[in-house]
């Protein structure tokens, strides 16, 4: 017996999302097919142009526009952009410093900061453990 393998495809949402561009910016012809695993590996690795531009000059969707500007998606949402930005849009943003974008960095500096400190007593807690265990 032969194993037929399938060719593996997504959707173009899938795909836009794991190139980390906007969808609705996205050629038609990209929107409009499937895109297969080496497809997508192809645009990873040899990104045409209209790939290269979306990427430098966006607009970038929701998780790119966050962590361009250092916050989470919904310190985002709680500062009013719920749309995708562009590179211009967001170096407008970060020039303008407003406060709940301050606000946000401080949130998420706090969320690094309380990540660090649990991870670092989930260690010492498998130290003790492996200690007592030994």
């Amino acid at each position: 017996m032969s194993s037929h393998q399938s060719t593996q495809t997504m959707k173009p949402a899938t795909a836009a999302k794991k190139l980390g561009v906007y969808l609705d910016a996205t050629p038609a012809e990209f929107q409009d097919g499937v895109v297969s695993r080496a497809e997508l590996t192809a645009l990873q690795a040899e990104p045409p142009q209209w790939l290269l531009d979306l990427r430098e000059n966006g607009p970038h969707p929701r998780p790119v526009v966050a962590q361009k500007l250092g916050i989470s998606i919904s310190g985002l949402a709680r500062g009013g952009v719920t749309e995708a930005l562009t590179t211009e849009q967001i170096e407008a943003i970060k020039t303008e410093n407003p406060e709940w974008l301050r606000t946000e960095r401080g949130t998420q500096a706090d969320v690094r900061k309380e990540n660090v400190r649990v991870k670092k007593l989930h260690a010492e807690q498998a130290e003790k453990r492996a200690q007592r265990d030994a």
